[in-house]
């Protein structure tokens, strides 16, 4: 087993251990994606990646993290994505879509602009939503605390948006539970002031993410797919742990997630983080093998040995990269290069390949 063995997974067969990592990229008009979506997609299909996740699709208007968000909250927006699938598809990579909300991390301008938060008059919205009425920072607007029926239209939303992947031809479907935003925020117990069932004890903070998966899976094919990607440790003491990741990785197992996509951090500002090479990879390894469920590496990955390591000493099963594949979308091509495996090219690159 290498970087460059396939991977089934349900009926879904990967080429490679190579993923693109979802990256906001806020280049969406109301939530569309356009031509910089399909270049910037299929660039890296024709570059040899195994699997494309799509950037956090918003699941609903409130749930951007920008205004410039891709969305999938509306059947008007399959066509236009579902145009990017296609591409996809036709170059050998099988096509994911992260479904995300953002929570109280919602209504902020693009990173490039300052990424603060944003009022109406510039674009952004009230209001947003979260677990408990507890902004993220000095600068931000105060959520509203979700009562339970918010919290059954924010299911049905993701419902909906995994019905409507579907539809777009999307064969993997990861959840987004991560980096702060809304899944994550019901998680972690510094973000969670709840007194009701989905807050307080770890089973009820963990209900919603639950509860979320199996309605998906009511609507998502058996023979696809479902990932979820985790902030492993909030880095923050008294937040959500490794060892809570492992319980809720087991969990999710039962309930038909067949990956975990692990990451850390983003629930709560001013956090030391130890970022450095592979600094995650450790997280995919203890809950691949604490919790017997397939994991992906990602963070700081960026050379061709590294990336092989992690397959071939059964640290995670997949590898995710981000940075390098903005730096370089042709990083699969030429990791087949430097490792000697015999990776396929686009017939138009052929000339370039020696």
């Amino acid at each position: 087993m290498h970087l460059f063995s396939p991977l089934k997974i349900r009926d879904v067969e990967i080429r490679n251990r190579i993923v693109v990592s979802p990256m906001c990229q806020y280049s969406s008009d109301d939530g569309f994606a356009n031509d910089w979506h399909f270049v910037h997609l299929g660039s890296r299909a024709v570059g040899g990646a195994g699997l494309i996740i799509t950037e956090a699709a918003a699941v609903e208007p409130a749930g951007r993290i920008s205004p410039a968000d891709l969305g999938i909250w509306k059947d008007e927006h399959i066509d236009e994505i579902a145009r990017v699938v296609r591409f996809l598809e036709k170059h050998g990579a099988v096509a994911g879509i992260q479904l995300a909300h953002a929570g109280r991390k919602a209504s902020t301008s693009v990173p490039w602009a300052g990424g603060r938060p944003v009022g109406e008059s510039d674009g952004g919205w009230s209001p947003i939503f979260a677990p408990s009425a507890i902004a993220f920072n000095e600068e931000s607007q105060t959520p509203e605390a979700l009562d339970e029926g918010g919290i059954e239209r924010t299911v049905r939303c993701f419902v909906d948006a995994a019905r409507r992947s579907l539809e777009a031809g999307f064969r993997v479907l990861e959840i987004h539970g991560a980096h702060g935003y809304l899944l994550n925020e019901f998680l972690s117990p510094l973000t969670n002031k709840r007194e009701d069932q989905y807050g307080g004890t770890f089973e009820n903070r963990i209900r919603l993410a639950c509860e979320l998966t199996e309605a998906i899976r009511r609507v998502w094919p058996d023979r696809f797919p479902v990932f979820m990607r985790l902030s492993a440790t909030d880095w923050a003491e008294g937040g959500w742990t490794v060892e809570d990741s492992i319980a809720l990785a087991r969990r999710l197992k039962s309930i038909g997630v067949d990956l975990i996509d692990c990451s850390s951090g983003g629930v709560v500002p001013h956090v030391r983080i130890p970022v450095g090479s592979g600094y995650q990879v450790r997280f995919a390894e203890r809950i691949k093998r604490e919790a017997n469920i397939l994991t992906g590496a990602v963070g700081m990955i960026t050379v061709a040995q590294q990336a092989d390591q992690i397959i071939r000493t059964e640290q995670a099963d997949l590898v995710l990269l981000a940075r390098q594949m903005l730096r370089d979308p042709y990083w699969p091509l030429h990791s087949g290069r430097v490792l000697g495996q015999d990776v396929a090219w686009a017939p138009q690159y052929l000339r370039a390949r020696n």
